[in-house]
Formats: C-alpha cells, structure tokens, sequence
C-alpha cells in the first residue's frame, strides 16, 4: 500500500491509557485521521512477559499497517520499554515510542530527583531512569511498580476505598525518595489524578503525554507527513474485547461517538 498525507495515524495500547495520548494529539492535529487499537483483551500488559509483549505488539503493527497507517504511536509505556527497540525497523511506517520520545524533554527539567510510577514490566526495564540519564546523568531518577492501577482504571474503580489505598501505599513509598517531580510512566495513570492530587499537588505530576504530542506534531511536519488535503477527517476504535466497557472507561478524557469494532486476531 501507499502511504499518503491523508492515511491514517495509528495507536495502540493494551486498553483505554492510551486515549490520554490520542486526546493531546488530536488538539494539536485537528485534522488528521486516525485510528486506535486498545488490546482490552489481553490487559494488563505489565504483567507480561517480553515474548508476550512482542507477540502481541507485532500483530496489532500488522494490524495497522493493513489499515494504511503512515505512522504508529506506542501510547504504551510498557511496550515502548520492553519490544520497541526489536520490532522498530520490521514496518514501513513511522513509529513513535513514548518513554524514548519524552525522555529528552523531562532531563533538560531543571530538577535534580525526579520520581517514576508504571507498570512492573516497565520498571524493570529501567528505561526511564536509562533514557532520562542519558541525556542528564546527574539526574536521580526513583523508579516505583504499581500493580493494580491499570485494572482500576479499566475496571472504573478510580473511586473506590481500595483505589484509593492503592494510590496512597505507593505514594507513600515515593515520598521517602523526597522526588520534585513524579512521572506518570503509564497511560492510564492520568485517570487516577483524581486521586494522586489529594497525596501532593497537581504539578507534582508529570503526564508524558502532553509533551510527547509536541513531539509527534514537530517530526511529522519535518518528515512532511501531516494531512494537508483538507476535507472530513475521520477516526476509528478498535478492541479485542468488551467495546462498551472501552467506551465508558474513555470519557474521562475523550468522547467516543460510536462503538468502538470489535477485532480479534
């Protein structure tokens, strides 16, 4: 297939964390098309293993580049930890790594301990810590796993006793790293800032998302990639499992118009 101004701009994460990512970049990028792929059934991912991981990542790559897609967007911390650095040269599209992409930006901060919450597979890649550093080495960077938190937010528990014990347990644990910042090293955690906020104040945290749509919107301009066709721009939802559950858990951060398609591969 042929890769125009006007196909698609693709996103995967294993559920509904990754609509944070497609919400900021879609204000930016009014105009492009896109399409989403939450692995709902295969949720969480920070439980995987890595033959998992690259099981499942190569699929919905395959996925969407059966869809056209000109560019991919691992709104997926854990992914981009774990399987992007053996399955980035495999697709004839760009790809775009969360934790690669914004680690440049977080260590030019003007901090000198800085905090990481994620999911357990991400945590024990320490690629937050290695990529910030690479650029920062004088940066201390407290990595911390959160079991549980995904299934909250998936679930829609965000409001219950146990969620919020959940979020305290942790941030307890990072408070005695005394950190100036803390990273929401997975998509999902946004959901929870409900929560986070009654634990410290708001721009404690840190959500990658915001920067990393920066980051999309720049390279896609350089790579002269961006939809400049004009017209009706379209968008399309796709999970392997329960799409109204999907769509429900969603519109904390965006509205789904229609039921996201059902897919299973």
């Amino acid at each position: 297939m042929t890769r125009l101004n006007n196909s698609p701009i693709g996103f995967f994460d294993s559920g509904v964390g990754g609509v944070t990512v497609f919400e900021q970049v879609k204000k930016l990028l009014p105009d492009e098309n896109y399409i989403y792929f939450g692995d709902t059934k295969n949720m969480p991912y920070g439980e995987k293993t890595e033959t998992q991981l690259l099981e499942f990542a190569d699929r919905i790559f395959k996925f969407l580049e059966n869809q056209n897609a000109k560019a991919v967007i691992m709104a997926c911390n854990t992914t981009s930890a774990v399987v992007y650095e053996k399955l980035k040269n495999n697709y004839d599209f760009e790809i775009y790594p969360i934790i690669q992409s914004v680690a440049k930006e977080i260590a030019k901060l003007p901090l000198k301990k800085i905090g990481v919450f994620a999911t357990h597979a991400t945590i024990n890649t320490h690629c937050y810590k290695t990529e910030i550093q690479r650029y920062n080495p004088d940066m201390e960077v407290f990595e911390i796993a959160c079991p549980g938190w995904v299934k909250i937010v998936e679930n829609g528990e965000e409001q219950t006793n146990d969620a919020i014990n959940a979020v305290m347990e942790k941030m307890d644990e990072m408070k005695k790293y005394n950190p100036e910042k803390i990273i929401l090293g997975c998509t999902h955690y946004p959901y929870l800032l409900d929560i986070l906020t009654q634990f410290a104040e708001r721009e404690s945290f840190i959500n990658p998302s915001i920067e990393f749509a920066k980051i999309i919107k720049q390279d896609l301009k350089t790579k002269g990639l961006l939809n400049t066709t004009g017209g009706n721009s379209f968008e399309k939802f796709y999970v392997s499992k329960s799409p109204e559950n999907f769509k429900k858990a969603a519109s904390m951060f965006y509205q789904i118009n229609e039921m996201p398609e059902l897919v299973d591969f």
